[in-house]
């Protein structure tokens, strides 16, 4: 006989359900006790999109806007109603491309390529039509199809990057989303219909647009549009190369590795690299005044290896770089600060001797000699060996941690005595024209790497801990990146494709039972897209070595 119901355990309370029931229903009925709107649901330890149907007894958390993943799930739909917009607006003869390229502020940068002027007036129109879809709220509708009708039904559409996306797809299908007749491939989840998205802006920028979001943290205000020019010009920067190469995204990047092999791809980049680093060291050799190079960024930069490369392009300059880590000045373990889980917050500037570290500085500066500490991540303390050092005329200080940039640090020391660096890893390469790869993705990835190598840890422990990392990062490195007198992009843009040799296997170490299995499932996926490729021919000083192992520097 056919099972009529089901069993949902939701907040600890079971609840009985027709068969088949949609999640949507579920949602709608438990809406009034979230406070943001439910976008996704964990059923069972999967992430489910609402269409879906509940067939057995399950275990359901809601995932809403306010989580990492609902978020997410807003973003990508925010972009295919814009997209929609868009196309009926102008119609697919006024559209050749809209191209996706990255974060800025809590949205993010598009151009507009084809025979329409994009303005402000154009603009507006994009956010009318916008409106009527989201009060409207359409359907979003996903359906699976083999992967030759996928690429045939994407060169109808004009959409060539997708063509040459599922040209490697390894797996048989593929699912699309649609709007109405406007249909699309997204990398992840969409909601359930239109209505969710609620809070968008479009903004003239550049040479293009940016669609503004609502940040995580506040998913139902729209914020103030803050550009951040400094690292949009980097970002940009780094996408003009990956034009030159003529590898803007997976697709162009498979053809490369499979039709010509990386070889020259790969020692462009790394010459890029250098240049950009000779060309900091100059700046700072010829400024003269230039006493404290602060380095700072996020988790999995690769700081260490870009302070080792930097000092050896200022002994080149005529410099006697020393290296001081910013870590040797934390506070006794004892006397850290705690935060709001009552975890001791090694992140924040108050975790630091701020006092002794801006003291110590500028008596270097004064030409005193100074006795540096050292930090004992044993005993929880800070340690004085006899390492004296006292600055001779080229004498000068590359100092690493995420606080460089953070004007209350040094205070004493006089703005023209410090050169300040951000680094991060900008990935300028797209899945697709409408899918970007997250810049934190490419860190998370990196860091699952470094920390089994280095650390002996698993993925499921880097996964479990990257949310605290990021937390740290918008709290005490982001608000600061404009402070930077120049940004240096990490990112190498064959990085993922080596990457994914030493990350799948990490990862498939995750067991369905653990909780971060979605995030390694998630990972997986995005790895199917990369053509993989040997790490032998990356140089033993590439930034990438900090990762994989091999580098010439010690990291």
């Amino acid at each position: 006989m056919e099972r009529q119901t089901v069993t949902a355990t939701i907040n600890g309370k079971k609840k009985t359900y027709d068969y088949g029931i949609c999640l949507a229903e579920i949602a709608k009925e438990y809406q009034d006790s979230q406070k943001y709107p439910i976008m996704l649901m964990m059923v069972n330890g999967k992430l489910r999109e609402l269409h879906k149907t509940l067939k057995k007894d399950a275990d359901i958390t809601f995932v809403t806007m306010a989580d990492e993943a609902g978020h997410n799930t807003y973003q990508r739909s925010a972009c295919l109603v814009m997209l929609k917009a868009i196309y009926r607006l102008a119609g697919n003869d006024g559209v050749d491309n809209v191209v996706i390229h990255h974060s800025i502020g809590s949205g993010f940068y598009f151009t507009l390529e084809g025979s329409v002027h994009v303005d402000e007036a154009f603009l507006e129109k994009v956010k009318e039509q916008m409106h009527q879809i989201v009060d409207a709220c359409l359907p979003i509708k996903k359906r699976s199809v083999s992967t030759d009708q996928a690429i045939e039904i994407f060169r109808q559409h004009r959409m060539h990057d997708k063509e040459k996306l599922f040209k490697y797809r390894r797996v048989s299908k593929v699912n699309i989303y649609s709007i109405g007749e406007f249909e699309d491939y997204f990398y992840g989840f969409m909601a359930y219909h239109t209505g969710y998205i609620q809070q968008f802006d479009l903004i003239p920028y550049d040479e293009g647009f940016v669609l503004l979001l609502p940040t995580r943290k506040d998913p139902e205000t729209l914020p103030a549009f803050n550009p951040q020019p400094k690292l949009f010009q980097v970002q940009k920067e780094s996408e003009e190369w990956g034009r030159r190469l003529e590898i803007s995204n997976v697709g162009e990047l498979n053809n490369q590795i499979t039709q010509m092999g990386l070889q020259n791809v790969l020692l462009v980049q790394e010459a890029f690299h250098e240049a950009k680093i000779s060309q900091i060291a100059k700046e700072i050799a010829t400024g003269g005044t230039k006493k404290l190079i602060m380095i700072a960024g996020p988790s999995s930069s690769g700081k260490t290896t870009f302070s080792h490369r930097l000092s050896i392009q200022l002994t080149a300059y005529g410099l006697k770089p020393h290296p001081i880590g910013m870590d040797n000045y934390f506070l006794n373990r004892e006397e850290t600060p705690l935060d709001e889980f009552g975890n001791k917050n090694y992140e924040c500037l108050e975790a630091l001797d701020v006092k002794q570290f801006d003291q110590d500085m500028m008596e270097l500066l004064e030409g005193k000699r100074v006795e540096l500490p050292s930090f004992n991540f044993i005993t929880g303390q800070r340690e004085y060996k006899g390492n004296y050092l006292q600055l001779g005329p080229e004498d000068v200080l590359v100092i690493e941690g995420i606080h460089g940039l953070n004007g209350k640090l040094c205070r004493s020391v006089p703005r023209e005595s410090k050169y300040k660096i951000y680094i991060s890893a900008l990935t300028s390469l797209n899945v697709d024209e409408h899918n970007r790869i997250p810049a934190t993705d490419t860190r998370l990835i990196r860091r699952i790497i470094r920390d089994a190598r280095t650390r002996g840890s698993s993925a499921a422990q880097t996964i479990a801990m990257w949310d605290s990392v990021r937390r740290g990062e918008e709290n005490y490195i982001f608000p600061f990146q404009e402070e930077a007198d120049v940004m240096f992009n990490s990112a190498l843009i064959y990085e993922l494709a080596c990457l994914k040799v030493y990350a799948e296997p990490l990862l498939f170490g995750i067991e369905k039972d653990q909780p971060e299995y979605s995030e390694a499932k998630r990972l997986l996926k995005f790895f199917d897209y990369f053509v993989p490729v040997p790490s032998e021919a990356i140089p033993t000083n590439s930034i990438l070595r900090e990762f994989v192992g091999g580098s010439c520097f010690h990291v």
